[in-house]
């Protein structure tokens, strides 16, 4: 039997509508559990940062300036499309590769996670990098339970938001939670943790997780 014309156009049509739906549709919304504990996870104490910052990083610099001379190769972190550097106020926004390798593995591990449970996706938000000795000062006299001898001044060490993200696709209707958000944030972290890629501390006051590159 011969097809009209007319009707061969409106098949086709019907077949790509229905294929770019198919393609477009997320899924159903796997459930975010994060079957831990924060605090007991992430309690990797001052003195496994300093010890690991210490051996991998740069030796502290007193100034912004003298950072242009660090003991070793620094890399420039910035906004891409893994991770959200946001305004920093008291550290500059350089890492020692093996930090910033990590960060970038942590962002893309973040999304991947997202897109596993067929959730939108979003990015990661850095709050902190490394401080220089006179970034350090200026907190202590704003805040006295700063660290002088911090893990932030080797190079190694940045936090993370767990209470901030960006949504990649503004369009999406579909919001998720920020505490499902820090759970698939816990996860990515638990398992790199487990790897011996890094060191983690549940900040509960800062908001953020504390981390620095094995």
């Amino acid at each position: 039997m011969k097809i009209k014309p007319f009707v061969w156009l409106i098949l086709c049509l019907s077949w790509m509508t229905l294929t770019s739906s198919c393609g477009e549709k997320r899924g159903e919304l796997r459930r975010i559990w994060y079957k831990g504990s924060y605090n007991r996870d992430f309690n990797d104490l001052n003195p496994l940062h300093l010890e690991a910052a210490q051996r991998l990083g740069i030796r502290p610099v007193s100034s912004r300036e003298e950072a242009k001379k660090a003991s070793r190769k620094m890399i420039e972190i910035k906004t891409n499309k893994y991770y959200e550097v946001e305004e920093l106020t008291h550290s500059i926004p350089y890492l020692v590769p093996e930090a910033a390798g990590l960060l970038e593995t942590i962002g893309k591990n973040f999304i991947d996670s997202l897109q596993s449970h067929n959730a939108p996706h979003y990015k990661v938000k850095v709050t902190s990098v490394t401080r220089t000795v006179d970034d350090i000062d200026k907190l202590q006299k704003g805040n006295i339970n700063s660290s002088s001898n911090s893990a932030h001044l080797y190079g190694t060490t940045f936090d993370i938001s767990w209470v901030r993200y960006t949504k990649i696709n503004k369009k999406d209707a579909l919001n998720i939670e920020q505490e499902d958000l820090k759970m698939v944030l816990a996860m990515v972290l638990r398992d790199l943790q487990k790897q011996g890629k890094c060191y983690v501390k549940h900040e509960r006051k800062q908001g953020c997780f504390h981390i620095t590159a094995r």
